[in-house]
């Protein structure tokens, strides 16, 4: 395509959005027959912020994506991308709400579902998107509310999965710039997709007319396999994408990976020969908030001063799908990041 050639997808701002409820382990704990040991132990989770009833994952996308518009000093993108496992509703997509709600009614605006994975595959869609001159600037948005689809009855997941919302401002550059994204690594195995699912809601079961099991309705994870797949997949699509951008494990200066799970993330980074110090995390604070949580932890990480411009930085997940990727990039010198936002968000009356 004519005058898009050497075009990549720089970012230009970051932002995020927490609940302002805070739950620690030991409420969970009282209710799930449980303690703040087993809790800690298996997770490396403290807390976590969960939505009141009332808001969902539109109201926390918008707080994160104006965040992020702010940081990048922008009122308007081309695109707005929403990466989540829990839209709105089934149909439509959450995306165009939330660019209506950002006064950016009329933009291209779509979601992706990657589950844990779905900012690196909404990244790699907003690069494409700049790359080929559909867009110049996209807002990405990876958000989540997560609780709602939790089984509140189940210490495997409900110790786990929490709420929030993270985002970045892309915009069109070069690749040899600052906050430029590099390759992206993306892959997916559909034959282990019960391994990390909700059963029923779906086509495949409306289709069948028999009645579901309540607990079909939450999500669920068999934790072992689980476990195994992530660190397996995670580490070998980070070792290509490193491999594609001409780096070795040691050049990286800080690793971002999905906070999935304080054991998986430190399995992950011992075989990467990544230590402790270049480690980034925040799991222990706030859960694992799927799809939104790289980029939550992208802006804890830049409005602590934990990034500098020029940090070589490796992105790493792994989800439901299955699904798994990675990508590298040179982190920017972006204006004052704002912690997370924790006010109250609520969605518009009617």
């Amino acid at each position: 395509m004519s005058g898009t050639a050497g075009r990549a997808a720089v970012i230009a701002g970051v932002g995020s959005c927490l609940p302002p409820r805070v739950v620690g382990n030991e409420e969970l704990a009282r209710r799930l027959d449980t303690s703040d040991e087993w809790i800690r132990s298996r997770t490396g989770i403290a807390r976590r912020h969960l939505v009141d009833p009332g808001t969902a994952t539109a109201a926390l996308a918008v707080e994160a994506g104006a965040s992020a518009l702010k940081s990048a000093g922008r009122a308007d993108v081309d695109s707005v991308i929403v990466a989540t496992t829990t839209p709105e509703r089934l149909c439509p997509a959450t995306a165009p709400q939330v660019a209506a709600r950002l006064g950016l009614a009329g933009v291209a605006a779509h979601d992706v579902s990657a589950v844990c994975t779905g900012f690196l595959y909404g990244l790699a869609t907003a690069a494409g998107q700049i790359a080929t001159g559909l867009a110049d600037r996209v807002l990405l948005v990876g958000a989540e509310a997560f609780s709602t689809i939790v089984n509140p009855a189940d210490r495997t997941t409900a110790v786990i999965f929490a709420d929030g919302a993270g985002a970045v401002v892309l915009r069109a550059g070069t690749a040899d710039e600052p906050g430029a994204v590099g390759p992206c690594v993306l892959g997916s195995d559909g034959d282990l997709s019960d391994l990390i699912t909700i059963p029923a809601g779906g086509s495949g079961h409306r289709s069948r007319g028999v009645p579901a099991h309540p607990d079909d309705h939450y999500f669920q994870m068999q934790g072992r396999d689980v476990y195994r797949h992530a660190v397996e997949r995670t580490t070998e699509a980070a070792l290509a994408a490193l491999a594609r951008a001409g780096w070795r494990c040691e050049d990286v200066d800080r690793f971002v990976p999905h906070q999935a799970n304080a054991r998986i993330c430190a399995a992950i980074a011992e075989r990467l020969d990544i230590g402790s110090d270049r480690q980034a995390s925040n799991i222990e604070r706030v859960g694992n908030t799927a799809a939104a949580s790289i980029p939550l932890l992208l802006a804890d990480e830049a409005a602590a001063g934990r990034l500098a411009s020029g940090d070589r930085v490796l992105l790493a997940a792994f989800g439901g799908g299955l699904t798994w990727g990675a990508t590298t990039l040179t982190w920017p010198e972006l204006a004052a990041v704002a912690a997370p936002a924790t006010a109250a968000v609520r969605e518009p009356a009617g």
